[in-house]
């Protein structure tokens, strides 16, 4: 009787030692990272323009003057500081139409879709040299950079880029980390490229997604985690919860029964 106990107790510890393992596999990141070297990766990124995106776009100069009508007037926009209305400054932006057009001031429609930062500033500087300003410098940066997280995270929600450079692991952290529910190896990134929704599938559980193309995140992407089957069967659990007690309400009633 003692051996049928211990053997029990042997079996049911090596079963949940193996689940144990089992999820402590699913969770995990980078699993064959000792397997990669570093020359495997490439680091470099330039965020591309899209319908839609806001440009900030600053041309100047030595020469203020000649680099003055190259730049969008500034509003004066009211702001609350405490109990006082104050006026501030702000610069105008311009929006990339559907066809991937802005109107630039002087220079008329310039087509900047699917261009990186470095192309248009490049085109810019070079129309602006040749004919109108000595030496220009512009600047330029896309200012409703954004991206959003949903599913199995922490902090699910939509978060703004500065830098313009975001990979998918700062995305994920950014939102909390996934859950312990979460699919690591069934990671979707959704983007949309050609007017047309693209999605992508990443296996995070595996050092070489470094080199997906939904590694780098581009502005609007959207991530979603989904659920694994534990959460699933979680749930299917605690929604059955009132159940399962009310089944066991009946069985102790009917074994206190049949004890009378």
């Amino acid at each position: 009787m003692k051996l049928n106990t211990i053997y029990k107790s042997l079996v049911i510890i090596a079963v949940l030692t193996l689940v144990s393992c089992k999820q402590q596999k699913n969770i995990a990141y980078y699993q064959s990272i000792d397997g990669q070297t570093s020359n495997s990766f490439s680091n470099t990124y330039d965020a591309t323009i899209q319908p839609d995106d806001l440009l900030l776009i600053i041309v100047s100069a030595e020469d203020a003057e000649a680099a003055a009508p190259f730049n969008l007037e500034s509003t004066i926009v009211p702001s609350m500081i405490g109990q006082n209305i104050s006026a501030q400054r702000q610069h105008q932006m311009y929006l990339v139409d559907k066809n991937g057009t802005i109107e630039f001031p002087v220079l008329g429609t310039l087509n900047v879709i699917d261009k990186t930062k470095s192309e248009v500033v490049k085109d810019l500087r070079n129309r602006l040299s040749s004919k109108y300003i000595k030496n220009p410098i512009v600047n330029l940066r896309i200012m409703n950079f954004k991206v959003s997280v949903q599913g199995e995270v922490a902090r699910p929600g939509s978060y703004p880029i500065n830098s313009e450079r975001i990979t998918l692991p700062e995305a994920l952290s950014m939102a909390g980390d996934m859950t312990i529910y979460g699919k690591r190896n069934n990671v979707t990134v959704i983007r949309e490229v050609d007017n047309k929704k693209a999605i992508l599938k990443v296996d995070m559980s595996k050092s070489d997604f470094i080199n997906s193309p939904a590694y780098y995140l581009k502005q609007n992407d959207l991530i979603y985690v989904e659920p694994n089957a534990a959460k699933a069967n979680s749930s299917t659990f605690n929604q059955n919860i009132p159940v399962w007690i009310s089944l066991s309400s009946v069985l102790i009633s009917l074994v206190l029964l049949f004890k009378k």
